[in-house]
């Protein structure tokens, strides 16, 4: 019988199953990590909750090489606490992202494993996982930190470690996903079907030269000049027909509650309605949707009314109805009778929250889920796989954001333009954070400045991760 993926992991902790294993292996000399605090230029509300700040966590680490020679590499990402731990207060969990993230320095530190940064990341999840256990137990949580929480606070580590794998041979890490630097298939990661094929099939070299955009309307965000109790007179678009206008913005997605049917459906339509208005004005004739509860739905008969009287409201504005992210909780075990069925036969609905490993790929299949909303927060190794199995069973992709900016924003469009089928990347750290983006945004005009509703992505061809640093 064929191992799990759950299986190998636990296997694949012994160096011995590295060492050896391909001529361009790898071994981290040292890492160290530092962060950046910031607020928010407004607040975001989804999923019930407000955000009004961010923790930035950079990841600076040294790999050395079969050969000798070292390189460094970079990598950064948002702990985004409310999004991966919303169980608990802010306070406690961003505290608890800090000690685990100290913790899995340590472990990357002192791994003493050689090979691919997919295979040294496959090494050290478990242990990961259990200093999560480790340190949830140490600080007396209520709620031990989630899997989901332990992907985004190792995330960084892993895309360091990839960042220096590709500039210790001068390529972009695009480049070091087939059998010449990766050197097992598929198979000993995801399951047979896979056999005699690597991750290069699923992985293009070279970018999509660019991707639409998806601006975010949050929970609390204007629509219209009438929305606004008071400006704040910072030289940034405040409205959705400013910001549409702004960013040339046809991709628009939309957080709304769950909690409240008619509150969503006339979410929805006044959504439509002012960007049709905007759009005419700029004759302009396609443009999209997608539409995030976060979860939030009570169950799957919910959906299906919503979507059903937003089509009798606006049927055009339905139609515009790219995919529906994750209606209803993330733990799929515990609520198999919401399966997607009958609401993906209408719109593909795609799992986010809910995607932490191939185990929960297949569960959401299983349960009618049709998509999945890929994220740089959950590590460039996993991301990779997971995309790798959704092509392999023809399930809707597109890229997810967590308020990225910066050399996370860099990181999260390279996974959009080089996986074939993306259908568009969101990116609302220019909306809620833009100051975060300041220090980038000359180096790479065409991922920070926006002006035709696309992100250029066909630029990120440096090496590594492309965000050299």
């Amino acid at each position: 019988m064929h191992a799990t993926r759950r299986q190998f992991l636990s296997s694949a902790a012994a160096p011995a199953i590295l060492a050896g294993a391909s001529s361009k292996r790898i071994r981290v000399d040292d890492v160290s990590f530092s962060y950046e605090e910031y607020g928010y230029r407004t607040p975001m509300k989804f999923g019930g909750n407000v955000v009004e700040r961010v923790t930035l966590i950079n990841v600076n680490c040294t790999v050395r090489g079969g050969d000798g020679r070292v390189a460094q590499g970079f990598g950064s990402m948002p702990l985004g606490n409310v999004w991966s731990f919303p169980a608990l207060p802010y306070d406690t969990t961003i505290k608890a992202m800090k000690a685990l993230a100290g913790r899995v320095s340590e472990l990357t530190r002192n791994a003493g494993v050689d090979g691919h940064p997919i295979d040294i990341n496959i090494a050290l999840e478990p242990a990961y996982l259990k200093a999560a256990a480790e340190v949830s137990r140490e600080l007396n949580l209520p709620i031990p930190i989630p899997k989901l929480c332990t992907l985004v606070t190792f995330s960084p580590f892993d895309a360091a470690i990839h960042d220096a794998y590709g500039k210790l041979h001068h390529v972009s890490c695009y480049d070091t996903y087939g059998r010449d630097f990766l050197p097992r298939d598929l198979s000993a990661y995801l399951t047979p079907e896979f056999r005699g094929e690597f991750l290069d099939r699923y992985v293009l070299r070279k970018p999509t030269a660019q991707m639409p955009l998806y601006h975010l309307v949050g929970a609390l965000d204007p629509i219209t000049e009438g929305d606004l109790k008071q400006r704040l007179g910072d030289g940034l678009p405040e409205t959705l027909p400013e910001w549409i206008r702004y960013n040339g913005i046809i991709r628009i997605k939309i957080k709304l509650n769950g909690s409240d049917l008619a509150w969503d459906v006339d979410r929805v339509v006044a959504v439509d309605r002012a960007t049709t208005e905007t759009q005419r004005s700029r004759n302009v004739g396609e443009w999209f949707y997608s539409l995030d509860f976060n979860e939030k739905c009570p169950n799957v008969d919910y959906l299906l009314a919503f979507l059903r009287q937003l089509k009798e409201k606006t049927p055009e504005g339905f139609a515009r109805i790219q995919y529906v992210e994750q209606p209803t909780k993330r733990d799929l075990k515990s609520d198999r009778a919401n399966v997607m069925f009958e609401a993906a036969r209408l719109v593909p609905v795609v799992i986010d929250e809910s995607l932490v490993d191939l185990e929960s790929l297949e569960l959401a299949r299983e349960m009618g889920y049709s998509g999945v909303a890929l994220k740089a927060c959950k590590g460039q190794s996993q991301v990779l796989l997971m995309a790798a199995a959704a092509q392999k069973r023809k399930m809707f992709l597109c890229v997810q954001d967590l308020t990225c900016p910066g050399a996370s924003l860099i990181h999260s469009a390279g996974l959009a333009a080089h996986v074939p089928g993306v259908a568009a990347i969101e990116a609302n750290a220019r909306q809620y954070v833009p100051a975060a983006n300041a220090k980038w945004e000359a180096r790479f005009p065409g991922i920070f400045k926006v002006r035709d509703g696309f992100m250029k992505t066909g630029t990120l061809t440096g090496p590594g991760l492309s965000a050299v640093v």
